[in-house]
């Protein structure tokens, strides 16, 4: 008799989803940690922009995945996936449930789904050229070069465009064709989280953020590590940016952030759908519903 796989269940969804508070809830009911999948909490400093877990709200459930490593020093997919993997085979030796929460589609797939990235380390004087072109011509390089990955990484996600190309001219081959799946040694039940009331949700979510201080929070990074910060354009931080060099008032740099988050939710919803297989729960009674799920398929 083989014996039974341990369980990794994996709550995902669209940014502003809910999914830190149901995280911190399954986490308490089993007795369990939290592994953080999002692609910019792992940066130490940035937190009121990445909607990072709270102090108290990791002291509620310990998370881990979190403030891994300096805005100035960034890791790639690959990277994240050996720490990550790590970190889950560590709990692994003490419980046979681990859960994962994130809404960074490409991570959790690189963590759960046995997607195997392309083990290329960062190539800085080719990062730093790339970085200099203009964003829409650098994506129209990507399309020349590798016209699968321009299809599915969008024009603004400035940091995995160039990824795509590092990939592309350090090996010759394109990223696309380099992402193979392998098998895991743990079953995986997905839990999804797409309330009905989701722009409603990023409207609040994004107007806390600039009352919580994104702004003075922009000004510290831009001091800290340089005013020429990669992750400072990405949302929010690129907005809170251009208000502090004067471009956009407030009311536009917020109007801004929330526009863009609402499309970054919709890019979000598709991945989940074209590339997961989750249980999708009800809003009023996701906890319930995510426990039942669990109680199902752990027997």
């Amino acid at each position: 008799m083989q014996p039974t796989k341990p369980l990794v269940i994996a709550l995902m969804g669209p940014t502003a989803s809910g999914k830190t508070e149901l995280a911190i809830d399954i986490a308490n009911k089993l007795n369990i940690n939290i592994h953080n999948v999002d692609s910019r909490q792992i940066y130490i400093d940035m937190d009121i922009g990445t909607a990072k877990p709270t102090v108290e709200q990791q002291q509620k459930a310990p998370h881990y995945l979190i403030d891994l490593c300096l805005p100035s020093k960034p890791i790639n997919l690959y990277e994240f996936q050996l720490i990550a993997r790590k970190s889950m085979a560590k709990e692994l030796k003490t419980r046979k449930l681990i859960l994962v929460a994130g809404g960074s589609g490409l991570y959790l797939q690189a963590l759960i789904g046995g997607l195997n990235p392309p083990a290329v380390p960062p190539q800085k004087f080719l990062r730093n050229q790339l970085a200099k072109i203009e964003k829409n011509e650098r994506h129209n390089l990507l399309k020349s070069c590798d016209p699968i990955a321009a299809m599915k990484i969008h024009p603004e996600d400035s940091i995995r465009t160039i990824r795509a190309l590092e990939v592309f001219y350090a090996t010759g081959k394109m990223f696309s064709k380099q992402n193979n799946l392998t098998s895991l040694p743990w079953k995986v039940l997905e839990l999804g989280l797409n309330p009905a009331n989701l722009n409603q949700r990023i409207k609040h979510r994004t107007e806390q953020m600039y009352q919580n201080g994104l702004i003075e929070e922009t000004e510290r990074l831009m001091i800290k590590y340089g005013k020429d910060l990669k992750l400072l354009k990405t949302i929010g931080y690129d907005e809170a940016v251009s208000m502090i060099k004067g471009k956009i008032n407030y009311e536009e740099a917020l109007e801004i952030t929330i526009k863009r988050t609402c499309q970054l939710a919709k890019r979000q919803k598709t991945w989940f759908r074209n590339k997961h297989n989750s249980r999708w729960l009800d809003d009023g009674n996701a906890l319930s519903e995510a426990l039942s799920s669990i109680k199902e398929v752990m027997g």
